[in-house]
């Protein structure tokens, strides 16, 4: 399993929302540093890794949303060392803003280098509001579309299909239509964090293939497929090779540090060498768990942690969880 890139993430930005199938199961709780020493342990890891590891790729992010002080100087320091955070960003979950104060606000993104934003649609108004648990959240990110389009910022859209919103598909997809999008694209739901609450509510093949063509287009289906398409699949795999995410906490920054950087790459290889050892590879799980007339959408990703977690439960294992990315964590990928 070869480790081809390395990312430094610091939660310290709270959200303003509280979605249904938060990934990070956010509560309003920050257990995260500083942003000067987030900043720092960032661009040392980055220096290191020219240095040692060239081929390694290396990514600076922070969370849960984008609302923070320091926001302009973590863009300068994502500009700095060549990460997509300096020209990308997610803005979902940000304070409320009337339309000329967004106006202001994304001009000064602009200006630091900030090229694209993506918000993502849960539904129409009320069904949106209530899936963030903030209302007024549906008509906060119109406005901020409007304002994108007024300052040409570049707006991608996403949105989540469940069989509870499915219905809802055609009256967002006019409305979004009003504004200016490089991309609107929908995806089935991870089952991360919250997101494992939404699966009694996963979308299956027929009620996809009732949409309109143009509407099934958006769904990437090579990426999400059926469970009974995946378990078909020959020797079915995810990935050969693993992403490394460090998320930094005032408790375990100090152990990086004294491990060093090489160090810090070995030990979390290691937790997810020691996952996979105890968990069976994903083609076996397919053959214990799978059912090859599944009719459900899953991303492969998805399904296996799905199958994972069975079969850790099944065995009452105690694993250190390389998914849960409010911790550091891995990504095979």
């Amino acid at each position: 399993m070869k480790t081809v890139s390395v990312n430094v993430m610091n939660l310290c930005a709270p959200c303003a929302n509280r979605c249904r199938y938060c990934l990070l199961s956010y509560d309003g709780r920050i257990n995260a540093v500083d942003p000067d020493r987030a900043m720092d342990y960032a661009r040392r890891f980055a220096s290191w890794l020219r240095e040692n590891r060239p081929q390694m790729r290396f990514l600076f992010g922070w969370g849960y949303s984008m609302e923070h002080p320091r926001l302009l100087d973590m863009i300068r320091c994502a500009r700095e060392l060549g990460c997509v955070t300096g020209e990308f960003l997610q803005l979902d979950g940000m304070a409320f803003r009337r339309e000329e104060e967004l106006v202001r606000f994304l001009s000064e993104l602009k200006r630091e280098g900030i090229r694209l934003i993506n918000l993502t649609f849960y539904g129409t108004e009320e069904y949106h509001d209530r899936f963030a648990a903030r209302k007024g959240d549906y008509r906060l990110m119109l406005d901020t579309m409007m304002a994108a389009n007024r300052v040409g910022l570049d707006v991608s859209v996403g949105i989540p299909i469940t069989r509870e919103n499915i219905g809802q598909l055609d009256d967002l997809l006019r409305e979004l239509s009003r504004y200016d999008t490089v991309r609107t694209s929908c995806f089935v739901p991870h089952a991360e964090g919250r997101g494992v609450s939404l699966d009694p509510v996963r979308l299956n093949l027929e009620e996809f293939e009732h949409l309109p063509l143009r509407q099934q287009a958006l769904l990437n289906r090579n990426r999400f497929r059926t469970e009974g398409e995946w378990a078909r699949e020959e020797n079915l795999t995810l990935g050969e090779h693993r992403s490394l995410t460090f998320t930094l906490t005032g408790e375990n920054l100090p152990k990086l540090d004294k491990m060093g950087f090489a160090g810090a790459i070995e030990h979390l290889e290691k937790l997810d060498d020691a996952y996979h050892r105890a968990v069976p590879p994903l083609a076996e799980l397919v053959h214990i768990y799978g059912d090859p007339e599944g009719r459900e959408l899953y991303s492969l990703r998805d399904l296996q942690q799905h199958y994972q977690r069975r079969f850790i439960a099944d065995h009452g294992l105690t694993l250190y969880d390389i998914h849960d990315e409010r911790q550091s964590f891995v990504r095979r990928i």
